[in-house]
């Protein structure tokens, strides 16, 4: 992914965010999650904008060249807050939400949280909170026991940066293993996981998981239906994620909802197929025009 892109900054007052900008008009936020940065965005940006949308990418929370939350909050809720904050600071008053892996989750609560401010979401690789905390798989636990290792203070912060990050490259190719990323793909990731702070953050979104899931105010939004038109894309190959989890969700969904199957993806869809990525987000747009 090219790193000449010009980085722009707002601050938020508990978070200054660092994010990429292309275009010009109704306002399209894309989210990412991790192990990414917003530079895995740019094709799809490039493309979304060139179709007449002002599309920004902020560097999630926590993540280089993002400030650490002065607080030293990343609850996903707390997230959430902070891109609906950052459609205001942006000066617009709504945007369509593209959110993968935590950024998907943001976009999900934020959209239920305020959905007069975002009308509608494009999510890829997570499910509704709901249907993937209601019906797990044993299969999918046994995917996602990484969450349960990432819960382990510094055990996993040496483990990741070890032999040039061997273990998280792994991850990755498993994750998606059809995806034939370069050294290029990966170095803005390293660079954001190789300072010992910013990966501490990223870590720190699993590890509020549990608090999260103690609220009862949270599980309220968790057990909410979507209140906003939703297009959920998920891979046929994805590793972290599996396909069978997109199955039979539409309880979930309170408006209108499109699931989409890419064929031959894994959990960067948005990198591994980027054309048709923003090929969905466009013909979404026109059925949900901002």
């Amino acid at each position: 992914m090219s790193t000449e892109e010009a980085i722009q900054r707002m601050d938020l007052g508990r978070i200054e965010l660092a994010y990429l900008e292309h275009g010009q008009g109704p306002l399209v936020l894309c989210l990412h999650g991790f192990p990414d940065t917003a530079y895995s965005f740019v094709p799809v940006m490039q493309r979304i904008a060139a179709a007449g949308y002002r599309v920004v990418a902020p560097f999630m929370p926590g993540y280089a060249p993002s400030g650490l939350a002065r607080d030293g909050d990343y609850r996903i809720t707390t997230i959430a807050q902070d891109m609906l904050h950052l459609i205001d600071a942006l000066g617009e008053r709504r945007a369509l939400l593209v959110g993968h892996d935590w950024g998907a989750i943001a976009t999900y609560f934020a959209a239920t949280m305020d959905p007069q401010r975002v009308p509608a979401v494009v999510t890829g690789a997570i499910p509704h909170l709901h249907h993937f905390l209601l019906r797990p798989t044993l299969q999918q636990l046994n995917r996602s026991r990484y969450i349960a290792y990432f819960q382990l203070r510094g055990i996993p912060e040496r483990r990741i940066v070890a032999d040039d990050f061997a273990w998280l490259l792994q991850l990755i190719r498993r994750w998606s293993p059809s995806w034939a990323f370069t050294e290029a793909d990966l170095e803005p990731l390293k660079a954001t996981l190789s300072q010992p702070a910013h990966l501490a953050a990223a870590l720190a979104y699993y590890r509020a998981l549990p608090g999260l899931l103690a609220s009862r105010l949270n599980w309220s939004l968790i057990r909410q239906p979507l209140p906003v038109p939703a297009k959920v894309i998920y891979g046929s190959e994805d590793g972290c994620m599996g396909a069978e989890l997109f199955a039979d969700q539409t309880y979930c969904f309170g408006a209108d909802y499109e699931p989409v199957r890419f064929e031959g993806a894994g959990h960067f869809m948005q990198c591994e197929q980027p054309e048709r990525f923003a090929n969905e987000v466009l013909a979404f747009l026109a059925q949900h025009p901002l």
